[in-house]
């Protein structure tokens, strides 16, 4: 190799350009001056470089040039992304993955280009503007963009426009370090005379690495929340991921026979040929002992991180936590029901309410909202609206919050509201108050026009997480007895401020003339300290059974109405049965998807991501466990999930329609 240097007048115009450059991104973003002169000597530096590289050892060179190269923009991708708080946080291992990540694609770049050279701008300035592209969309919506965003892109391309894109001190940097990266690359030229060979060394170096990473990444989740995918996993990683989790496998027996065999089953209404008038177990538990005599209004409640934790183990209190929840049995369904996330990931049971899908039969850690919802999503929503009912959303957040403000549309609601639509001085903590979101309720539930029947989905945000920080507007009244724990205390006081606010809501609908059924369940158990958990179930967080798992994943729930019913205990359901439920006890004929999970009830009681209450072993189990008729319906279960969130081409009319 030699290396030296030339004076070329041309470099002093190029350098010019790289300056007015550089200074009108030092205008646009302020980094710190020092930056100009240091770039613009290596620029100079690195146009007036003349380097000769042996032709005897290309692979050599192609080596180091491609393997420095994967290295550098990984970590430049994570620099870009993060802050240095946060870019600690990623594990070696998880970097070497990225790293790899990398290198297979400059791999695949080299077998078209044959010049190293070329493939390693090429790659690089890739690779950065996918890191560049995620920068503005977590910048706009608070969520990292994953493949299957990919779906969307000429949604966001037309509300480009509505933004403003500001970048900050690391993304000058970034942006300068590359345009050097790129002049001292174009330097080095390094090309094969005989092309196949090299290719054929590149093709099995890619996919011994994607071997690799897939074995690694096996049981790594895509993160879809906030920065979690750059921290957690490394960006271009949790890219891969959601790429491989975008497609899903068909279910064994899966086809257009079996979807029709279902079809046949359940296309008469007759909840799947049963006699008329046989009760199964779900009918029984939507009797009502009086009719409502007509459509009640119906407003469903989904409140964050609201949990009973005495399910997963025995601790006292000061005082009761939820005294009116629990005195709350007169003219409802009542009990316990699986939801398929612990600690965060909201959306997920929003889903399975809504939809009566189960993320049993998803990769886990998958957020539907972001990787999986159609244009045409199958729901109590849209079945509601058909039936003549105004759809509205409510959540006391904002609307880009989980891709909220994409996919209530489809959706179908008529109406969301979000945080401006809230008094945003009614604060508990950081977040509105379940008080607020209930008085909204009630001011829409009363603006109603005259017969108008009304589909109210509200999802809370008083509870959220963490309950390590102390508050001057918050007065906790909850501690426990004989542990110190205060983010417990903490968590434990807001659901004691839930229950109030619950009563008020309750209250008030009492007190109408006109049917109301209220459906209220948490969505998920919250994330409190570890050490907490060892002193509920002798264990912790580990090395349980699945008995015990699942108990981490359990959250109450109840169906009231104000009308006379029949007062259900319901030890054991799950989310996505309860719209079912709900639909039930309202006195609305099911549609055919909804007569199927009544149906399944019947067998399997309860089934979410971890896997299943299985009647005949009297407990959990894996899914992959189940045998028999339990099987069977799982399948069957399966088969229609994915025809309705799948199966574009053959996507059943008879359970998923849309809307008329």
């Amino acid at each position: 190799m030699k290396i030296k240097l030339y004076f070329d007048k041309g470099n002093l115009g190029r350098l010019a350009v790289a300056m007015i450059f550089a200074a009108v991104l030092f205008w646009k973003i302020g980094f710190s001056v020092w930056a100009l002169p240091v770039f613009g000597a290596c620029y100079f530096l690195f146009k007036s470089l003349e380097v000769e590289l042996s032709e005897k050892i290309p692979w050599v060179w192609t080596g180091l040039m491609i393997g420095a190269s994967s290295i550098f923009t990984a970590y430049h991708v994570q620099y870009l992304l993060l802050d240095a708080e946060l870019r600690a946080k990623i594990t070696q291992p998880k970097m070497l993955l990225n790293i790899l990540c990398c290198l297979v694609v400059f791999l695949a770049v080299q077998v078209f280009t044959n010049n190293t050279g070329l493939t390693c701008m090429i790659s690089h300035i890739f690779l950065v503007s996918l890191a560049g592209i995620n920068y503005f969309v977590y910048l706009f919506r608070g969520n990292e963009f994953i493949f299957s965003d990919l779906k969307s892109i000429q949604t966001g391309l037309s509300v480009a426009g509505n933004y403003e894109f500001v970048m900050d001190d690391r993304a000058g940097y970034v942006i300068l370090i590359s345009t050097l990266y790129v002049a001292l690359i174009r330097k080095l030229h390094v090309s094969f005379k005989k092309r196949v060979p090299m290719a054929i060394i590149c093709i099995s170096l890619a996919v011994l690495s994607g071997v690799y990473i897939g074995h690694k990444t096996e049981y790594i989740v895509t993160e879809t929340w906030e920065q979690k995918g750059s921290y957690r996993n490394g960006y271009i990683l949790n890219f891969v991921l959601s790429v491989r989790d975008c497609f899903i496998a068909a279910p064994d027996g899966y086809s257009s026979e079996a979807v029709k065999a279902l079809e046949e089953q359940y296309s008469g209404g007759d909840s799947g040929g049963k006699k008329q008038g046989e009760k199964d177990a779900a009918s029984a538990y939507a009797d009502v002992a009086a009719d409502p005599g007509e459509k009640p209004a119906i407003i469903v409640v989904m409140s964050e991180s609201y949990a009973d934790l005495s399910v997963v183990g025995d601790f006292s209190t000061n005082i009761d936590v939820a005294p009116y929840f629990h005195s709350l049995k007169e003219n409802a369904i009542h009990g316990y029901a699986l939801s398929s996330v612990f600690g965060a990931k909201t959306p997920n049971s929003e889903w399975e309410f809504m939809t009566g899908n189960s993320m049993a039969f998803l990769p886990s850690g998958s957020v539907v909202y972001q990787q999986y919802i159609s244009k045409t999503p199958t729901s109590i929503v849209s079945n509601l609206k058909n039936d003549g009912y105004t759809c509205v959303a409510m959540h006391p957040y904002y609307e880009t919050g989980w891709s909220r403000n994409a996919v209530y549309p489809d959706l179908g609601f008529d109406e969301t509201h979000f945080i401006d639509d809230f008094d945003q001085t009614k604060l508990l903590r950081e977040y509105i108050t379940d008080r607020e979101l209930y008085e909204k309720i009630i001011d829409r539930y009363e603006s109603r026009a005259a017969n108008e029947d009304l589909f109210i989905m509200s999802i809370s945000m008083q509870n959220h997480g963490g309950y390590t920080e102390k508050y001057d507007n918050f007065d906790e009244k909850v501690r426990l007895l004989g542990l110190n724990y205060p983010d417990v205390n903490q968590y434990l006081s807001l659901v004691h401020e839930s229950d109030s606010a619950l009563e008020y809501l309750i209250s008030y609908f009492q007190n109408v003339d006109d049917p109301v059924e209220i459906v209220f369940f948490g969505d998920h158990q919250p994330s409190l300290s570890s050490s907490f958990y060892p002193n509920l179930n002798g264990k912790g967080l580990s090395g349980l059974t699945e008995d015990e798992l699942e108990d981490l994943y359990t959250i109450p729930f109840f169906i009231w109405t104000n009308y006379e019913s029949t007062e259900v205990e319901l030890p054991v359901t799950s989310i996505n049965y309860l719209s079912t439920l709900a639909l039930e006890r309202a006195g609305i004929e099911l549609p055919a998807y909804n007569q199927f999970l009544a149906d399944m009830m019947e067998t399997i009681p309860a089934i979410n991501s971890r896997g299943y209450y299985s009647k005949s072993a009297g407990g959990f189990l894996h899914i992959e466990e189940a045998t028999g008729e339990e099987a069977d319906w799982i399948r069957n279960y399966n088969i229609l999930q994915y025809n309705n969130m799948f199966d574009k081409k053959e996507k059943s009319e008879v359970f998923f329609p849309y809307l008329k």
